[in-house]
């Protein structure tokens, strides 16, 4: 079953480019206001051209994931400025060096863990809560399908940590209103993902939408689950 989620506020990190400026313009196209976040906001610029005249509200936000204290104070703005936050999209990640997993600085573990996993926990630390109380979120985490790439290790043990941490979360919300789920957007080309990847970034809507969207089937509800965006190019939902 799908809920109705125009009129609601949506936090979309990493939104200047990309998947999370993907993810933006489909939650406009249904109605979603926003809170759109990159590390700053003159990076926001051809995101909010997008968005022009798509008849939500958008509110920029910066914030320097790498730093605990930058994230609490953008998460605080974010709350204020939208009146409360109903969605969170986890999106913002960094990918590390195409290194020997021998030769990988544990500089970059640290990197990627703090903007890849510890960043995310930090946020739904602040929001879950908020939403529990007003009983309705929807906490979608993007990670990633990599395996079998020890060269990209720092990064895709970063992915196998959200999920589980997504997939606790989940059972700790169950039967708020707030449903955690993972999406993985798939192999795209984008800054991240490279000129190489099989996927054009726009083909992950519908999809990426879809955990946003869903409620309850009776006593069934929606969580803890994998929402893989290339399953769905090309529906409508």
């Amino acid at each position: 079953m799908t809920v109705k989620i125009s009129g609601k506020w949506a936090l979309v990190t990493g939104a200047s480019r990309g998947v999370g400026q993907q993810i933006a313009l489909g939650l406009a196209n249904k109605g979603v206001n926003l809170v759109i976040q990159s590390r700053d906001i003159a990076n926001q610029a051809a995101t909010m051209a997008l968005l022009e005249g798509k008849g939500v509200s958008v509110h920029q936000v910066a914030a320097d994931l790498e730093r605990p204290e930058s994230i609490a104070a953008m998460a605080e703005q974010a709350e204020s400025l939208s009146g409360g936050i109903d969605i969170l999209y986890n999106n913002a990640a960094i990918m590390t060096q195409f290194l020997n997993i021998f030769e990988v600085p544990v500089e970059d573990y640290y990197r990627s863990f703090q903007v890849n996993v510890y960043a995310v926990i930090q946020l739904c630390n602040y929001f879950a809560p908020r939403m529990k109380a007003r009983e309705f979120g929807r906490i979608i985490n993007t990670t990633s399908g990599i395996k079998d790439t020890p060269n990209l290790d720092a990064y895709s043990i970063t992915k196998a940590a959200l999920d589980k941490y997504t997939r606790d979360l989940a059972v700790e919300m169950a039967n708020t209103g707030v449903l955690a789920n993972l999406l993985d957007p798939g192999w795209c080309r984008t800054d991240l993902g490279g000129p190489e990847a099989w996927n054009d970034v726009a083909s992950v809507l519908p999809g990426a939408l879809l955990p946003a969207m869903l409620g309850k089937t009776g006593d069934e509800e929606p969580r803890a689950m994998l929402f893989a965006a290339q399953d769905y190019a090309g529906i409508d939902i």
